[in-house]
């Protein structure tokens, strides 16, 4: 096999990809978001679908066929890219403030996901059995085709790309931390400042203060450190599960305490 080929994904696993690809970006779109972005997603779409239907139609479909594949689902498979391909057409004469714009889309996604379902579930499977030695030289195959689409294109794609991007004008801070005045020299941080009181804990603010805490634990529970010990109530004689042999005095019950009690 060509070292290529070895290095290529197999074609059914770049025809997934694709699909993925697309469904990102249905998801981005939105009856609210705005023009601009509608159009950039909307563009992003159809430029992806023009071109992974075409990639289909020259390399996949052909080589199913030549392996003896005869499905419903195959022949199906045009008829519904030409469909696809008259929403598409429809799409690109229409503006996003149309009235059908957003219905228009709708129907693009819903022939989409039926299409990709058939593939997912039917052609996929059927190409990765009858075409097992062949998946990786496909996929360099589509590769290439691939560049070659794209190419003339990419101005366009990264524009819509762009576009499409909802986030992409607002500003990266919110208004609430944007409003925050600058903080004085002497006024303490917000990770320096004291939390909630904490009975027993000891601390610089007066309060519970978590890494103090912690340092405060491993040095009481180090073995120098480990020693005040105060019994709560006097051991009997005799009682419990230890002191059941006559002469055994068990262990009076004791609690640590801390050099601040």
């Amino acid at each position: 096999m060509n070292p290529i080929h070895q290095l290529s994904p197999a074609i059914t696993t770049m025809i997934r990809m694709d699909h993925t690809h697309v469904m990102s970006t249905f998801h981005k779109f939105h009856a609210g978001t705005s023009a601009m972005v509608k159009r950039g997603i909307v563009n992003t779409a159809c430029i992806a679908l023009e071109v992974h239907a075409q990639l289909e139609e020259e390399i996949f479909y052909p080589a199913l066929r030549e392996a003896g594949v005869q499905d419903s689902v195959l022949d199906k498979s045009g008829p519904e890219h030409d469909r696809m391909k008259h929403v598409i057409a429809r799409l690109r004469g229409m503006e996003p403030g149309d009235p059908a714009y957003d219905s228009s889309f709708m129907e693009l996604m819903q022939v989409v996901l039926h299409h990709v379902a058939d593939e997912e579930t039917v052609l996929l499977p059927t190409a990765e059995k009858v075409l097992a030695d062949r998946l990786r030289p496909l996929g360099a195959a589509m590769t290439r085709r691939r560049l070659e689409l794209l190419a003339p294109r990419s101005g366009e794609l990264t524009v819509n790309m762009a576009r499409s991007l909802p986030a992409a004008g607002t500003p990266c801070c919110s208004p609430a931390r944007r409003s925050r005045g600058p903080t004085s020299p002497g006024a303490p941080s917000a990770r320096a400042r004291p939390g909630p009181e904490r009975p027993g804990l000891p601390s610089q603010h007066g309060g519970f203060d978590r890494r103090h805490a912690r340092s405060w634990e491993r040095r009481m529970l180090q073995p120098s450190r480990v020693c005040t010990l105060r019994p709560v109530r006097p051991a009997v004689r005799g009682t419990g599960r230890l002191g059941r042999r006559e002469g055994h005095k068990p262990f009076p019950f004791c609690r640590l305490m801390s050099p601040h009690a």
